[in-house]
């Protein structure tokens, strides 16, 4: 976790281990929701195993949002970070061993030290850069190009995440993504 948060920004190491000894580790069986619509999210986790999806449901279907795996912070970010209730629905794909920590002391610590608040800016700005990202190909792209990026950004999830829920995530109906999948080589 120390290598991953360096990588955004260099801060000072004796407020770096402060901030990660605050952080404690946590694991879910695979399935469990960890959190539910209109919960408030109480913690930001960091995946250190394991794949979650995030979604959120419109007549009982689900409309999946977000993957999160290892070496990932994970979580409904903006529930969290406001601390009003969550819209969609965190829930593990795989077993997850996680490392977490509390709004409480997560907003203690950044307000403690500027150099934490400056990181965590950082990181939310490239979190809204990856979601422009993600809705520009949403928008702008065929199913066989946002096929072909999501492959090559995360080829690993291909075998280890439903066909049904990529479909979702790509916006992709399920019977095309099945032939989609057939017919390109991965």
């Amino acid at each position: 976790m120390k290598k991953y948060l360096s990588s955004f920004y260099n801060i000072d190491e004796e407020i770096l281990e402060e901030y990660i000894s605050h952080w404690s580790e946590y694991s879910v069986r695979r399935k469990p929701i960890i959190t539910e619509c209109d919960r408030t999210e109480q913690y930001l986790y960091f995946v250190k195993d394991g794949i979650q999806k995030s979604y959120y449901l419109n007549e009982g279907k689900q409309h999946v949002m977000f993957f999160a795996y290892a070496l990932s912070f994970s979580g409904i970010v903006e529930s969290f970070l406001t601390q009003t209730p969550s819209k969609y629905y965190l829930e593990t794909i795989t077993e997850s061993t996680f490392l977490r920590i509390p709004y409480t002391k997560h907003s203690q610590l950044i307000e403690s030290h500027r150099e934490l608040e400056t990181l965590f800016r950082i990181i939310t700005e490239r979190f809204l850069i990856g979601i422009i990202e993600r809705y520009h190909q949403l928008m702008a792209f065929n199913t066989e190009t946002r096929f072909k990026k999501f492959v090559k950004r995360s080829p690993h999830l291909i075998n280890m995440v439903s066909q049904k829920d990529i479909a979702s995530y790509l916006r992709i109906d399920p019977t095309n993504f099945s032939k989609l999948i057939n017919t390109i080589t991965i």
